[in-house]
């Protein structure tokens, strides 16, 4: 049974990971080798000659050519073989996989299914990362786990109460009910809490000024598997948006992850947060930084546990006759269900053929 979703776009790095110099990074178990061109543009190749398998990213560029450092095969962006060593004639099947990138908003996105399907028009639309009216600080955080651990993690904030007391939880986001809503047409779960007249957790307190109580909204947006953005909006108690959409007594930050599976293991979590307010503050650019930091981190923590629970209850046979380790699920759930049953029948569709 496949793992990962293929036909799929995921976030393989930030735009400033990549340069000049060969970049390695494996992508659902996929190594690739990224590099950019003499102008500018990102070529993303496997990671493996065909010669001898020796990894492409140990190379040298040469122009905007990809020289193997163990027998001198040569590749240009096309991943075509353009020369071999002791021979004028390059064999007609050397040639290594090219994949399918697209650079917006301070990500590199990489097509891993079949080159066909890559629609352009699917990357999701992450404009708060470079656009002018945001302010944004992000960063990267590789977890030793399945990606699923991670998705369950971020459609499920009742976490927020308990893990991250003192940060961003209070008491009403585990008391909060949810709604939840599939939209098989766009491929998108939409999952709300708004909660009214509750407790400014420090994360915001300190970086807007409110006091509490406050009107706190969470509005997630997840395409599975990668893209989850989280809108989440803050105002005094009552302070509603206007009939035309207009929200200026709020303050608005969206918290976006790119969930981009390595192995069956293991994980990079890119993640993002933008903001309305105080643009091009530093001190509070900072400060959401130390903060976000903190809130990452305690998820890397407790999901590196969780790993370690569920990989040793797989080993002993403590799963379900549906394969997955035994479980109690309530409502408040009811999020992370339905994106967990998004990735089952997006793995249930056809293989991809190479």
């Amino acid at each position: 049974m496949r793992v990962f979703p293929q036909n799929q776009w995921y976030v393989a790095a930030w735009s400033r990971e990549v340069g000049r110099d060969l970049f390695a990074r494996t992508i659902c178990g996929e190594p690739i080798v990224f590099y950019r061109t003499l102008d500018g543009r990102v070529v993303a190749l496997a990671d493996r000659c065909v010669h001898r398998r020796y990894p492409l990213s140990l190379g040298t560029l040469r122009g905007d050519d990809l020289e193997c450092g163990y027998h001198g095969f040569t590749y240009d962006c096309s991943g075509t073989c353009i020369a071999v060593p002791g021979q004028e004639r390059v064999p007609r099947t050397a040639r290594v996989r090219s994949y399918r990138v697209v650079e917006q908003a301070n990500w590199i996105w990489v097509w891993i299914g079949e080159e066909a399907k890559a629609d352009l028009a699917a990357v999701p639309d992450n404009h708060w990362l470079d656009d002018p009216d945001w302010t944004m600080i992000g960063g990267m955080a590789p977890l030793p786990t399945r990606y699923q651990l991670l998705v369950d993690n971020l459609l499920d904030l009742s976490h927020e109460t308990y893990l991250h007391a003192g940060f961003i939880g209070t008491p009403e986001v585990a008391a909060t009910p949810i709604q939840t809503e599939v939209d098989h047409a766009e491929q998108v779960l939409r999952i709300s809490r708004h909660m009214h007249g509750v407790e400014c957790p420090p994360f915001y307190e300190k970086s807007t000024g409110f006091s509490t109580p406050v009107d706190r909204w969470q509005d997630i947006e997840y395409r599975p598997v990668c893209s989850y953005v989280l809108h989440s909006r803050i105002a005094p108690v009552g302070i509603l948006p206007g009939d035309d959409g207009v929200d200026t007594g709020a303050v608005h930050v969206k918290i976006l992850y790119g969930i981009t599976p390595e192995t069956e293991h293991s994980t990079f979590d890119f993640w993002a947060v933008a903001r309305d307010f105080a643009l091009g503050d530093a001190e509070v650019s900072d400060f959401f930084e130390r903060m976000n930091q903190e809130v990452v981190q305690q998820d890397v923590d407790a999901l590196t546990l969780l790993e370690q629970v569920t990989a040793n209850e797989e080993k002993v046979g403590g799963v379900s006759e549906h394969g997955r380790v035994q479980e109690l699920s309530i409502a408040i759930d009811a999020g992370a269900l339905a994106g967990r049953k998004m990735i089952r029948e997006m793995l249930a569709s056809p293989t991809p053929t190479s």
